[in-house]
């Protein structure tokens, strides 16, 4: 096991090694960051489901209220008007299929987000196998295939990510950086769990959330407290 830095052992030992509600973890998670930089803060939820069965696969997208902090560098993939239209909206390359095959096969992948049109995914199929494993082929689920290419586009650059359980049954995202307030932060937080909780599927039983950890870019992680967080969510729709 790699040995951990000096500055992240300083922060782990300060620690309470116990759960703690959501406003206590959002507050701490500013503290415990130390880099220079504006820090992701992240989050990984594992969920009580198995996704080597397709009936128990959770995906799916969220736009967060205030961003990510980050702006992608979005390709759109699109034929005819619609190339203009992707343009208009935002996108930071456009191509054709038949150019994006070319340029990506020969080993450019200088873009963070992928959208297409439908009738150019016969001509991108084949790049399935680099965009694939990087999370980043156009898909119908995920709203990245669509002739409203320039929705798509102003909906990435305006704050939506995609999610997508791994094979150990947990999903990551980021819900903002550092620098932002704690009211960002809890809506951010508010709406990615929301969303998970939407796409629990039918065949999953039992708890559906089972942990929920926040941490920085470079920060150990902190537990929530899975049940307090259930009755406040409760609470809140009631």
């Amino acid at each position: 096991m790699a040995r951990r830095g000096k500055k992240y052992r300083a922060v782990l030992e300060k620690l309470d090694p116990g759960p703690l509600g959501l406003e206590d973890a959002l507050r701490k998670v500013g503290e415990i960051g130390w880099a220079k930089f504006d820090e992701t803060v992240e989050i990984a939820i594992l969920l009580g489901v198995d996704p080597r069965h397709a009936d128990q696969m959770v995906r799916g997208t969220v736009t967060l209220p205030h961003g990510t902090g980050k702006t992608k560098r979005v390709l759109a993939i699109a034929a005819g008007e619609r190339l203009k239209e992707a343009e208009e909206a935002g996108a930071d390359v456009v191509l054709s299929g038949p150019e994006a095959v070319e340029k990506i096969q020969g080993g450019w992948l200088d873009f963070e987000a992928v959208v297409a049109t439908p009738d150019v995914m016969r001509d991108i199929g084949r790049l399935g196998k680099v965009l694939g494993p990087r999370g980043m082929m156009p898909n119908p689920k995920t709203g990245t295939v669509t002739m409203d290419i320039g929705a798509a586009v102003h909906a990435i650059k305006g704050g939506r990510v995609e999610f997508r359980v791994n094979k150990t049954s947990i999903i990551h995202g980021i819900i903002g950086k550092r620098s932002f307030s704690f009211d960002q932060l809890r809506d951010n937080f508010g709406a990615f769990v929301g969303a998970i909780q939407r796409a629990r599927p039918a065949a999953a039983k039992g708890r559906y959330i089972r942990t929920v950890h926040l941490s920085t870019s470079m920060s150990p992680s902190l537990a929530l407290d899975v049940v307090e967080l259930e009755k406040a969510q409760e609470a809140e729709r009631a």
